[in-house]
């Protein structure tokens, strides 16, 4: 019977292609499910033999280490190289999303204090 391995939703294109990649390195036969024709489903990668589960996981369990070390390494290098994404960065490269999710969120603080604000 299969054995879900890891879900897929939010995870990033390479690390997919990398997990694949080290499982076929190792012999260990996967397959993907997607999220289906709506997006409502479950994508994950499921292992087909059980027997593996004990190997698949260790090697997971190495992988996501090491890839968070480099990922780690990585930022840390665009921030001492000051090319690092701040959140001015992001407000600069869509100012008009910015502003439209700043009155989105004034409005929403109305709504919801003027009841309390009309009793003072």
């Amino acid at each position: 019977m299969a054995t879900q391995l890891v879900r897929l939703r939010h995870m990033p294109a390479d690390e997919l292609e990398e997990i694949h990649a080290l499982m076929e390195e190792h012999d260990i036969e996967v397959y993907e499910t997607s999220a289906g024709s709506w997006g409502i489903s479950m994508p994950a990668l499921w292992l087909r033999h059980d027997e593996q589960l004990p190997q698949a996981k260790a090697l997971l369990d190495a992988y996501a280490e090491e890839r968070f070390q480099r990922m780690r390494g990585e930022y840390q290098a665009l921030k001492e190289a000051g090319k690092a994404r701040t959140f001015l960065d992001i407000a600069r490269e869509n100012p008009v999303r910015y502003i439209a999710y700043v009155v989105m969120i004034g409005a929403l603080l109305y709504i919801s204090l003027i009841p309390f604000i009309s009793l003072i």
